[in-house]
């Protein structure tokens, strides 16, 4: 086993153990603590690190490491120290104690992504005290706030420090690089390429305050419930983007089936624990989270709000907005609260080829696909520098394990081989990239 295996799990375990719990509205414990925590496993073994601070406690560490040819771009590896809460009385295990338990290491942040997080402190830790240079310029950024859209991280730093990261040219973080098992000799590993847009959406409508025993056709909270219901309800056209469409036709090449894309929902219903993952992929989405009106039972409102988490398809925002707004009615104003947008960038290139053989080296049953992230990350921020983002964050895992199930879910968890699997495929995609 080597030094990075061996350490991989004492970080992974540390890191859940500090609480950065970010509840969306700068209430929780912050970044610092775990921000300081990195920065010193780093200065360890000789690498210099700085914390970026927007607001204090808030923290986000940024370092160089200097590879063997500097006039090439650099390759960002990121990743976010902040995770969302957990209710303790609903876990197995104590979700910031770390156990180790059935051969994984448990708490929040175990897969999202404090894994990860800890792979490539084990990995480059070990190159550093080996005196291992990488190929070229490594720029690595360990962010806050991503689980509330990056603005107090990788937006902020993009923004006001857009030198650190200006010359990288790809990056790689989470959400990318886990197996799904085919059979016992057979596994895809689903490397992200692509992530649906995210708005979330603040609906207002307005109508004639008054008192609740009179006859009011102008009430507020009706004309809401009507739009919202129509919003919920509403069910988007599968859309197949180019990442998904190559996705689907590798998974049933895999199973040794025909592509039918008559049938598509069909296909992926055969992914088990993951289909509601990639499910949400093939089409637009929308969900009513929140909603609010009045104030007292006989008093007629003149206003009432709700908020809604809508996600679109790369390349497709603008037929996006023109339906929720259709379905809105002209009664119906909305907001952003908080607008991001879908990324794409191909899968083909030196390092997917990187990424493939690192994998492969492995795992002997390994393929590398691409696939579509339903949800958002950090790569949101970076690619406005220009630079291609990719989910691959290394695991091997059982097939057996819910993996979509751990991110945000109760009794997350990583495995112990999983992790020591992903630092000796990180090293190796190191040093071929």
């Amino acid at each position: 086993m080597s030094p990075a295996e061996g350490e991989v799990v004492d970080l992974c375990r540390e890191l859940i153990a500090i609480d950065t719990s970010n509840y969306g509205d700068h209430s929780g414990p912050g970044e610092r603590v775990a921000a300081e925590y990195v920065a010193e496993k780093l200065d360890e073994v000789g690498v210099e690190s700085t914390i970026y601070e927007k607001h204090p406690g808030r923290s986000s560490v940024v370092a160089r490491i200097t590879g063997a040819d500097s006039s090439r771009p650099p390759l960002l590896i990121h990743g976010h120290l902040d995770v969302v809460p957990a209710d303790a009385h609903d876990w197995t295990h104590h979700p910031f104690s770390g156990e180790i338990a059935d051969g994984c290491v448990w708490g929040r942040g175990a897969v999202d992504m404090k894994d990860m997080d800890a792979m490539v402190l084990a990995v480059l830790r070990q190159r550093m005290r080996e005196g291992r240079v990488p190929p070229r310029d490594i720029v690595l950024a360990f962010l806050a706030d991503e689980e509330a859209g990056g603005s107090w991280g990788a937006q902020w730093l993009v923004d006001e420090h857009p030198q650190l990261f200006a010359d990288c040219s790809d990056a790689i973080s989470e959400v990318g690089g886990f197996s799904f098992t085919v059979d016992a000799d057979r596994r895809l590993y689903l490397i992200e390429t692509a992530e649906k847009g995210i708005a979330w959406m603040r609906l207002t409508a307005r109508g004639t305050a008054g008192h609740g025993s009179m006859v009011n056709d102008d009430n507020a909270i009706t004309e809401l419930a009507d739009a919202v219901a129509r919003l919920g309800r509403h069910e988007f056209p599968i859309r197949m983007t180019k990442t998904v469409r190559r996705f689907l036709e590798e998974l049933c090449e895999a199973f040794g089936i025909e592509f039918d894309e008559n049938n598509i929902e069909a296909t992926v219903a055969r992914l088990g624990p993951i289909a509601s993952m990639i499910g949400a992929t093939l089409r637009h989405t929308l969900n009513p989270t929140v909603l609010n009106g009045g104030y007292k039972a006989n008093v007629i409102p003149g206003t009432a709000t709700a908020e809604v988490d809508g996600r679109f398809l790369p390349g497709m925002e603008e037929e996006y907005f023109a339906e929720i707004d259709r379905l809105l009615g002209p009664k119906v104003d909305r907001e952003f609260i908080h607008h991001l947008p879908a990324v794409e960038t191909e899968f083909e290139g030196g390092l997917v080829n990187a990424m493939a053989d690192s994998l492969l080296a492995e795992d002997p049953g390994a393929k590398a696909v691409p696939y579509c992230l339903s949800g958002g990350t950090d790569a949101k921020s970076f690619q406005r520098l220009g630079i291609r983002n990719y989910g691959f964050a290394p695991l091997k895992l059982p097939p057996e394990l819910n993996f979509a199930g751990m991110f945000h879910g109760v009794d997350e968890r990583v495995p112990v081989d999983g992790l020591r699997f992903g630092v000796r495929v990180l090293d190796r995609f190191i040093e071929a990239s």
